[in-house]
C-alpha cells in the first residue's frame, strides 16, 4: 500500500514527510518500542534531539525495523550547551555515533539563546553549513528562531534554514513567525502541535471531531497539516500512534478551519518558553 504520507519541498532541493513521529519526553527506556511502533504503524520521519537523550535508542529502532536507512527521514537537534564552534562539531559527531549513522537528514540549532554566547549564533548556523557542505546532513535548519532572528541569518550567512521548527497548536498560531517562513520558503514544524494535550478539550474541537467522526487529535493534525505545517505527535500508546497517523484520509472545511483558527490566544496561547529569552543549558 502507498505511504499516505505527503512530502513537503525543502528550498535546499530535498524533501521531508509531512508527518512524523516524535520522541520528546520519551525515556530511553521506551523509545525503541515507541520508534518501532511507529515505523510498523507507516511513520518514515523520526524527530529527536541531543537534548531528548535518546538518539541511540532511535538508532536502533530504526536498524531493528529493517528498513533501509535512506527510507527514513531523521532530524536532530544541537544541545543548548554546545553552541560554540568547536562544541557544536563535537557535538554533531557524538550525535551521528550515538545513532550509529554516517549521515543525518536534518540538523538544527535547538534554541536561538540570544542571551548567551553573546547572542552570536550564527557562528554557530556557520558550522551547521561545514556539515551540510561535506554531505554529513543532508538539510540544515533552526528550531524555536523569531522573525529577528532569522532576519539576521539571512543578512550574515550563505544557507537559507531549510525549515524553523517552532510551538504552534491552535491556541497559539505563531503566525508572524509563520508568515516570514512562508514568504522566504522555509516550511514551518509545528512542535507540541496538540498543546500538550490541552485542546483535546476544547469545546470547538470536540465539536468538530463529533462533526466529522474524528478523535480531537486527529482534527488538530489534520488542521495542521492543511495548513501546510509538519507536524511530528508523539506517544507511546500503540493505539495513539495508529491514530496519530490516520489524518489523510478526510479534510476539514473551511468553516471547520476559521474556527480552530478562532481559538488563537495570541502570545497568551504559548505554553513553552518565550525565545527571546529562553537561557536553558543542561549541566
Amino acid at each position: 500500500m502507498a505511504n499516505p504520507i505527503p512530502d513537503i519541498s525543502l528550498n535546499d532541493g530535498n524533501t521531508i514527510p509531512q508527518l512524523g513521529f516524535g520522541v520528546f519526553q520519551i525515556e530511553p527506556k521506551d523509545t525503541v518500542q515507541a520508534v518501532r511502533t511507529a515505523l510498523d504503524v507507516g511513520y518514515r520521519h523520526i524527530d529527536t534531539a541531543e537534548m531528548y537523550g535518546n538518539e541511540a535508542e532511535v538508532g536502533q529502532a530504526i536498524r531493528e525495523s529493517g528498513l533501509d536507512r535512506h527510507d527514513v527521514f531523521v532530524t536532530s537537534k544541537l544541545n543548548n550547551g554546545f553552541h560554540r564552534p568547536d562544541d557544536a562539531r563535537k557535538a554533531f559527531e557524538s550525535t551521528l555515533s550515538a545513532l550509529k549513522f554516517d549521515y543525518l537528514d536534518l540538523f538544527l540549532i535547538h534554541w536561538p539563546l540570544p542571551t548567551l554566547y553573546d547572542g552570536d549564533f550564527v557562528s554557530t548556523w556557520k558550522v551547521l553549513e561545514e556539515f551540510k557542505s561535506d554531505d554529513r546532513v543532508k538539510s540544515i535548519g533552526v528550531s524555536n528562531f523569531q522573525v529577528a532572528h532569522l532576519e539576521r541569518l539571512a543578512a550574515e550567512a550563505d544557507v537559507v534554514p531549510a525549515v524553523n521548527q517552532i510551538e504552534v497548536h491552535p491556541y497559539f498560531g505563531n503566525e508572524e513567525v509563520r508568515a516570514y517562513g512562508k514568504a522566504h520558503n522555509i516550511p514551518t514544524e509545528a512542535w507540541s502541535p496538540i498543546a500538550q494535550g490541552k485542546v483535546l478539550d476544547d469545546p470547538t474541537i470536540t465539536d468538530i471531531a463529533q462533526q466529522v467522526g474524528r478523535t480531537p487529535a486527529q482534527v488538530t493534525l489534520r488542521w495542521h497539516v492543511q495548513r501546510g505545517d509538519i507536524v511530528f505527535p508523539k506517544s507511546t500508546t500503540p493505539k495513539r500512534i495508529e491514530e496519530n497517523f490516520a489524518i489523510f484520509d478526510f479534510t476539514l472545511d473551511d468553516a471547520a478551519m476559521k474556527r480552530i483558527d478562532g481559538l488563537n490566544k495570541g502570545e497568551a496561547g504559548r505554553q513553552g518558553p518565550n525565545p527571546d529569552t529562553f537561557d536553558y543549558v543542561p549541566a
